[in-house]
């Protein structure tokens, strides 16, 4: 396979209605001794032969999920540790801010490249979800992004609608949103190594990609994580199979090599959970990367040390780490939180005698992307565009609250919300329904009392739901035994959800008690397991509701998908909005609920 870059042009969910920036380096062992020449040329001005060192800058951001709007609540906020051991957040996101912090990072630097750790695309707001994602395709064309790797949302639609995005064209069924004018897809490669054709066998789009600038040459290599179907809907990812990030990225190492691209950089989907929240934590303290948990730990310490650099996402965590490779050898491991809050200033010193980066020299740290630099005013532009053209459906009023809905927690109040939204439209379909079930991840972010445009303050619009519940799940009803659920409640904690557990947010009714001190299955504490006080027969059956994603078996809940007696409802976001219409108006808007159901022990 021919190591050429494809020639993509440089610098240039849908619903059923239709101060600078603050940095930290965190090198550790990386800042070690460095020849002094890393200029471009080594030479006395006149001479245009470059010098042997040439620092390349490389700009990298994950995990942006169609924010082009600053992200409301919590998920606009990163928190930064200060000198005196306080923190404090600051405001946070936004394209019109990550373009002008992005532009300004790359003034001067000749030897800039920009690359992305997936999920850029999918979970999105409704002025990216409603028109299938183009305007943030859009978007990042303008932000003059390089190369992304695929992450498991860019599946949310199938490998077609991905490839859609990648090469243009209009969609199938809802056509050009511009009239006269057709999509024109990535001007940049979404990579795809391990994410192969079960057919023949063979990546569904690039594997890698070239970076050349006078002589230098960086490899990219694209992996999501290998479990993305356990993460996505069946339908997302029929006829795909997902391969090993390690073995991916160590064979297309070797592939690149033999090309005579000894400078790599692999850009994984999947990530670490960093001690601290703070983006400028340090976690290199005390020792290289002793300060981050999680799948990325593993992977990095076992790809071949051909690689220089990882950029990784996933987790939607900030850090600047170091991991050491096979060969003991530090390596720098980063990720820019999500929703374009951060982005990463890697500096990769590429040794032109070698072809290969000068390792010792790989400095790398997190910038916010504030909102206190001007904004671009050609992601103004962008916004309004298609804000005018979701406007109809999107300032539609669904709701009334009477303060910050959060998202945050083992248990939250949106959380608890959705759960009782869908436990009240369960109702409606069978009213023997028990109890309803949520899935975490299914919930993108909170909803804020303060009014986002002319709403008024209070005011849920149909666009705010949007964002929190973005991808078109229907709300199923099946039967379990009680034992059934008690085993649904333990896979929260056991299995692929042990090291990083995922807590269902549940309906009014069910309690439990939840000790993060113990291990394993033991940490639900069964019998404390109350339907309306009641302890929970094993041999009893139970109505659940959840939706069509968990039905399936999703996020690992193997149980979930051994259900009987399925009914199929309508779309969960239909059943937020009729239990917000029922339950709230303007004069008496719901309050956030206390968050009180699960009784966590730490």
């Amino acid at each position: 396979m021919s190591a050429t870059p494809h020639p993509y042009r440089r610098r240039r969910r849908t619903t059923r209605f239709l101060a600078a920036a603050a940095g930290v380096a965190t090198v550790g062992a990386l800042v070690a001794a460095m020849p002094a020449s890393a200029g471009e040329t080594g030479k006395k001005p006149g001479h245009q032969k470059p010098g042997r060192y040439q620092d390349v800058q490389l700009l990298s951001f994950n995990d942006l999920h169609g924010n082009l709007e600053p992200p409301a609540g919590s998920s606009g906020r990163v928190t930064e540790l200060q000198p005196d051991g306080t923190s404090k957040t600051i405001d946070a996101g936004g394209v019109e801010y990550l373009a002008t912090h992005l532009r300004q990072a790359r003034e001067g630097n000749k030897y800039s490249v920009t690359a992305a750790g997936g999920d850029m695309v999918g979970a999105s707001p409704l002025i990216s979800g409603l028109f299938h994602d183009e305007p943030t395709i859009e978007a990042l064309n303008k932000l003059d992004l390089d190369v992304t790797s695929v992450g498991n949302h860019e599946f949310d639609e199938g490998a077609k609608e991905l490839g859609r995005l990648q090469k243009g064209g209009c969609h199938p069924t809802d056509g050009c949103y511009v009239k006269g004018k057709k999509f024109k897809g990535a001007d940049f490669p979404y990579l795809a190594a391990n994410v192969l054709d079960e057919k023949t066998k063979k990546p569904i789009l690039k594997p890698y990609w070239v970076w050349k600038q006078n002589g230098v040459k960086v490899g990219f290599i694209g992996v999501t994580l290998e479990d993305t179907p356990g993460v996505v809907s069946a339908e997302g990812v029929k006829g795909l199979k997902f391969k090993d990030e390690v073995e991916t990225i160590n064979k297309y190492a070797k592939e690149l090599e033999k090309q005579g691209v000894k400078s790599v950089v692999a850009l994984i989907h999947e990530g670490g959970l960093p001690a601290s929240a703070a983006y400028n934590y340090d976690c290199d303290s005390p020792g290289g990367g002793d300060g981050i948990s999680g799948p990325i730990v593993d992977i990095a310490k076992n790809i071949t040390p051909k690689v220089d650099a990882l950029v990784t996402g996933h987790t939607h965590a900030a850090y600047a780490c170091t991991i050491n490779d096979p060969s003991g050898k530090p390596r720098t491991v980063t990720s820019a939180a999500s929703f374009g809050r951060l982005y990463t200033d890697t500096t990769l010193t590429y040794d032109r005698w070698t072809g290969d980066i000068a390792r010792t020299s790989v400095a790398s740290a997190n910038h916010v992307v504030t909102r206190t630099v001007p904004k671009a005013t050609d992601m103004t532009e962008l916004i309004t565009k298609w804000n005018t053209l979701a406007a109809p459906i999107g300032n539609k009023p669904i709701g009334y609250i009477s303060g910050d809905i959060s998202n945050v927690g083992t248990e939250s109040p949106i959380g608890d919300l959705i759960a009782d939204a869908q436990l009240a439209y369960g109702k409606e379909l069978d009213p023997e329904t028990d109890l309803a079930l949520m899935n975490p991840g299914g919930i993108r972010a909170p909803l804020t009392y303060a009014a986002k445009g002319a709403e008024g303050d209070g005011v849920v619009t149909y666009a705010e739901g949007f964002t929190v519940q973005p991808f078109a799940n229907t709300v199923n009803l099946q039967n379990f035994t009680g034992a059934q659920l008690v085993q649904v409640l333990k896979e929260q904690v056991t299995g692929v959800n042990a090291a990083s557990p995922k807590v269902l947010q549940i309906s009014k009714g069910l309690t439990y008690t939840l000790d993060l001190t113990k291990t394993g299955a033991d940490r639900v504490v069964a019998d404390s397991v109350k339907l309306n006080g009641a302890a929970i027969d094993p041999a009893a059956t139970y109505r659940v509701a959840t939706n069509s994603f968990l039905a399936g078996g999703g996020d690992g809940f193997t149980t979930l998908g051994q259900g009987t007696g399925d009914l199929v409802g309508d779309d969960d976001l239909a059943a937020l909005e009729k239990y917000l219409l029922a339950n709230s108006s303007a004069t008496n808007p719901i309050a956030p609920p206390a968050a009180d159901r699960i009784t966590v022990v730490k």
